[in-house]
């Protein structure tokens, strides 16, 4: 091996950390950094609205619908295995009409997000609640033309489940996609798991504490209002989550100007 020989090996050796980032093609970036995904304030209060209308939803279904959840899927699977269990007092008709109408609501709400992919996360969120909007004025007036709880046929019960099941499951396909902390509108679980377990009772620096206690008191008030509207029919909460929906609409209309220059960018 020639004298030159070795000096070349030698710079290339002592060279090769400052050379390899500047390789034609190659990342300067680290391949772990993730960008930022940022949520206005605006989004977060239309989370906090729709976890609301998560209560009233799973309570016209669960206490006037034969004990069937139409948002909660958790608590659907669960209600299923104690049907196929034996168990009286649930069905296991409906709760197969519901979860198979959500998974058909979420299909459609993955398309959206496909689809608009370049959207930012208000402009995908209203399109959510616009469909939603569409479904339960539907259900609404499915469920005004019944009168009373008493007087709901069968066939009508199945409609309204289907309904309410598919507006549940295109607006969680596209919160899923939003991926807020926190707020995934229809389940609590991890929510409370996180309020316990990052308190400062075991050292924690309790992260989130406002959005995830609010998001509980949400969802419980939701559900005593729509427990409390169903004595005067089915279509009373129906409708009053439908006039909350078009009132966060138009609310986001006038007040997410921020979010709407977010440009959120996904990965």
């Amino acid at each position: 091996m020639t004298e030159s020989t070795d000096i070349a090996l030698t710079a290339i050796n002592s060279s090769a950390t400052s050379m390899e980032p500047r390789k034609i093609g190659m990342p300067t970036r680290p391949s772990s950094v993730q960008p930022v995904v940022a949520t206005g304030r605006a989004t977060m209060i239309a989370l906090i609205a729709l976890t609301f209308t998560t209560g009233i939803i799973d309570a016209v279904s669960f206490i006037s619908l034969g004990h069937v959840f139409t948002a909660n899927m958790t608590g659907n699977i669960v209600l299923l295995g104690f049907a196929v269990g034996g168990a009286t007092g649930v069905s296991a008709a409906r709760s197969v009409a519901s979860l198979l109408a959500f998974m058909a609501g979420a299909l459609f709400g993955g398309m959206i997000n496909v689809r608009h992919s370049d959207w930012t996360q208000m402009r995908l969120l209203k399109l959510a609640i616009e469909i939603e909007a569409i479904l339960l004025l539907l259900a609404t007036s499915f469920a005004a033309s019944a009168g009373t709880k008493a007087e709901i046929s069968s066939s009508l019960t199945y409609g309204l489940i289907v309904l309410m099941a598919l507006a549940m499951g295109v607006r969680n396909a596209v919160v899923r996609k939003l991926a807020v902390p926190d707020l995934t509108t229809t389940v609590l679980t991890l929510t409370v798991t996180g309020i316990a377990s990052d308190s400062s009772l075991v050292g924690g620096a309790n992260p989130r504490w406002r959005s995830r206690v609010t998001a509980v008191i949400a969802m419980f008030a939701g559900a005593a209002a729509g427990a409390m509207l169903l004595r005067y029919g089915v279509f009373a909460p129906l409708g009053a989550s439908s006039l909350l929906l078009l009132a966060v609409l138009a609310w986001m209309d006038v007040r997410g100007t921020e979010d709407a220059q977010l440009g959120i960018e996904r990965a």
